[in-house]
């Protein structure tokens, strides 16, 4: 017998009651409401919402006036400044999906990304000319440049100034409003740590509902003051381009991220809040004492990667940071699962606090699920705290897939979650905690270390400033951890105490049975590039 359901007799999808799910309508809602209203302050140069909208529709507008249009690819090569904020509407607006590029990328790889990705413009700041001009020389692509700043990457033919471009368009001209939210609107590339770096691909719907998650996960009240120390080619800033416009905020971008202009800028801008690896709060903990500023309002710090130490927890907190910790990957839009705080955990011991704080936590808002299992049977683990198992997401805040990796984008999602790479465990309240990635577990012996363990040791040395831990190849044992350390400037250790300290704090087999003393390499959004102290490690001695 056929059912005749009332609920859809007669109510279907219109214009009226329905639009696709895009972060472009945070844009057009700030305008009207908030139109003079600081949204970007770039060194001497401030815009209002109104004039970025105006400015975002222009882009759009010439972009379609030079071809290009739905789902074609923008290239961007630029410092956190008002040009990159302002690529994050002005492309997707066009109909085109936005491809920022890490600045720190050789131009190798940069080439690699260009063809890669299809790019059809790359839009480049001067500061990035020799780069780009070296990767344009690999590429057969013929790409439209757009130099951004004086100089740029001239003697390039047709290339087009950036402030001509917005100048040309118009601002009256219709806003690309995506047809399905499931289009692509951004691109972003992995690590590549292992081989070429992976494209991931973002759709609408998942950047609107993520910049609103940030919101709402970090209590954020409208007009923020937003200061850039987090790169916004990393997870385009980890969706908090889109935030930002959501609540009418105010983004300090600064070119040059150190202890001096961090401080600067807080003092100078009010900023409430920031996002950052752990060296940025390394940056603030051991800043000289010519670099500070003092400030009397509180500030926000949302920090991934490594769990923050008690003792620099302890400094951010008696220095009026209030640190949240938040965990994902780039193909969870950034982040996706947050530390949230329990009233409770307020009476607790600094070093008790920094325990709860270390953990990662529970799902972002609008990510459906989260789940710590066993790969290989897909059977959570218990939630003991004890039983390791790989972290898995589900829900619209994950990827729509690797571009041109079929292979890749089904393996990651084998068995309907996303396989993260990531080890960790369940604790009796449902907070997950991460204890390696599969890569870094240490195997000694038959027993699993993990080394995100023993850097937690190591950082609770007062002397040590940074420390990261890897596997050493030992006839014996298989295995054996080496221990990475940097050390506060002024300080000095040997390797014995450093060994000494994590045997009277750690089961004896846990403590690094070598440690070599120097800088840490790292990425451009501060994580501790591993893979190099792995092949460190595996030279003979």
């Amino acid at each position: 017998m056929h059912y005749d359901n009332p609920y859809q007799r007669g109510l279907e999808k219109c214009p009226a009651n329905y639009s696709p799910l895009t972060p472009l309508s945070f844009l057009q809602r700030t305008a009207k409401v908030y139109p003079d209203h600081i949204a970007v302050i770039d060194g001497q140069d401030r815009k209002t919402w109104s004039e970025i909208y105006q400015r975002c529709r222009r882009m759009a507008s010439a972009l379609r006036a030079h071809g290009i249009g739905k789902n074609q690819t923008v290239a961007v090569l630029a410092p956190n400044s008002l040009a990159s904020y302002e690529t994050h509407f002005g492309v997707p607006m066009a109909g085109a999906v936005l491809n920022a590029i890490n600045t720190r990328l050789d131009a190798a790889t940069v080439a690699f990304i260009l063809e890669h990705g299809r790019a059809d413009a790359l839009m480049v700041d001067a500061e990035y000319a020799q780069v780009a001009r070296d990767a344009l020389d690999r590429v057969d692509r013929r790409l439209r440049i757009i130099e951004i700043g004086a100089g740029g990457i001239s003697p390039v033919p047709d290339a087009i100034d950036y402030e001509a471009l917005i100048a040309s368009g118009d601002a009256e001209g219709g806003v690309h409003w995506p047809g399905d939210e499931w289009d692509a609107i951004s691109l972003n590339y992995t690590s590549g740590t292992t081989g070429n770096p992976k494209g991931v691909v973002y759709h609408h719907r998942g950047a609107y509902l993520n910049a609103l998650s940030n919101a709402v996960g970090w209590e954020m009240a409208h007009h923020p003051v937003y200061l850039w120390t987090l790169p916004m080619f990393h997870c385009n800033g980890w969706c908090f381009p889109w935030t930002l416009a959501a609540l009418a905020g105010t983004s300090i971008c600064l070119r040059r991220v150190n202890s001096k202009t961090i401080f600067d800028a807080i003092a100078d801008h009010q900023v409430t809040h920031f996002c950052g690896a752990p060296i940025i709060m390394g940056m603030i903990v051991n800043a000289a004492s010519g670099d500070r500023r003092s400030f009397g309002h509180p500030v926000k710090m949302m920090t991934a990667a490594a769990p923050p130490p008690a003792s620099v927890l302890a400094t951010m907190e008696s220095e009026g940071f209030d640190v949240t910790h938040v965990y994902g990957l780039t193909e969870t839009y950034g982040p996706a699962v947050i530390c949230s705080w329990q009233k409770e955990w307020d009476a607790l011991e600094i070093g008790d606090k920094a325990d709860r704080n270390s953990r990662q936590g529970v799902p972002y808002h609008v990510l459906d699920d989260l789940e710590v299992m066993h790969p290989d049977s897909m059977v959570p683990v218990d939630r003991d705290g004890e039983d390791l198992g790989e972290t898995m997401f589900r829900g619209n805040i994950v990827m729509k897939g690797y571009l041109d990796d079929p292979v890749a984008t089904r393996e990651a999602f084998a068995g309907g979650w996303f396989h993260s790479g990531d080890l960790g465990v369940v604790h009796d309240d449902n907070y997950i905690q991460l204890k390696d990635r599969s890569k870094d577990i240490i195997i000694s012996g038959g027993e699993n270390i993990s080394s995100i363990e023993v850097e937690n040791c190591l950082y609770s040395h007062p002397k040590i400033l940074e420390a990261a831990v890897v596997a050493r190849p030992d006839e014996k044992w298989g295995e054996t951890p080496c221990a990475f350390v940097g050390l506060v400037p002024g300080e000095s250790m040997s390797e014995q105490e450093v060994i000494d300290h994590c045997r009277e704090h750690l089961a004896h087999f846990k403590a690094p049975r070598s440690v070599v003393f120097e800088a840490l390499p790292k990425t451009s959004t501060g994580k501790v590039q591993k893979f190099k102290l792995r092949e460190k490690a595996r030279r003979p001695d």
